[in-house]
């Protein structure tokens, strides 16, 4: 798959080229191996054309206006995946945009209908529950840095799974790349996950008790409406 990096906001080549630079190694060299998935990040030039059976394209829009942003996509690009990241909404959460494309980049390339789930249990409650196939949901608040560039800490196949599987040593292996504390389908502090949950028919998103940046996080991110995922995150209170 190669993703378009379709540049509309104010940030310059030079800029979005080395973010692109170092997603490209963030996803050959720490994410591939791990999910047997690759992509390729490309920048979009005028004269390129994503094709809509294996391609994608991720917009850079400096402002949250959903209506123009579907808009421009419904003309331009009709029928291929897609994603969005607004710099401004980045700046309110007080995150690197370069992070934000990190998140965004990865999970378009692994699941870029956001059609797929995985059963697994309520976060409070005794019965099953249709999780998101999310990358970077449950840890999107940490990072780290590639050739001086912060991208996203994402999951590994193991958070999908319902127990906790051993080294030879007994120690757990990791369900996130960076290896911070998380059980399967947990959320780190400042994230958050999202599910189907068939017994009230509804999705619904969880985090913390009482994480205050996870609920901030959710709430200016959810500015971004319809596009892709972000209209089926309804917010479980």
């Amino acid at each position: 798959m190669k993703i378009y990096i379709e540049n509309q906001s104010d940030l310059t080549y030079t800029e979005v080229r080395a973010a692109i630079r170092a997603i490209n190694v963030q996803i050959k060299r720490d994410f591939a191996p791990l999910w047997d998935t690759t992509a390729t990040l490309v920048y979009r030039s005028a004269a390129s054309s994503p094709d809509s059976t294996k391609d994608a394209v991720l917009y850079l829009f400096k402002e949250a206006n959903v209506a123009n942003a579907l808009g421009y996509h419904d003309k331009n690009n009709a029928g291929i995946p897609f994603g969005a990241v607004f710099t401004d909404l980045s700046k309110q959460l007080g995150e690197d945009w370069r992070t934000t494309l990190s998140h965004e980049a990865l999970e378009l390339g692994q699941n870029p209908l956001a059609n797929r789930s995985c059963i697994g249990p309520h976060p409070t409650k005794s019965y099953l529950v249709f999780h998101w196939d999310e990358m970077s949901d449950a840890v999107q608040a940490e990072s780290y840095e590639i050739l001086g560039v912060p991208v996203s800490n994402f999951v590994t196949p193991l958070y999908f799974t319902p127990d906790e599987e051993k080294n030879d040593d007994q120690s757990t292996k990791p369900t996130n790349f960076l290896n911070t504390p998380l059980k399967s389908f947990g959320v780190r502090p400042g994230g958050y996950i999202g599910f189907y949950n068939p017994t009230t028919g509804k999705d619904e998103t969880f985090m913390r008790r009482g994480d205050a940046k996870a609920r901030e996080r959710w709430r200016i991110k959810h500015k971004a409406g319809a596009m892709r995922r972000a209209y089926r995150h309804q917010l479980k209170t």
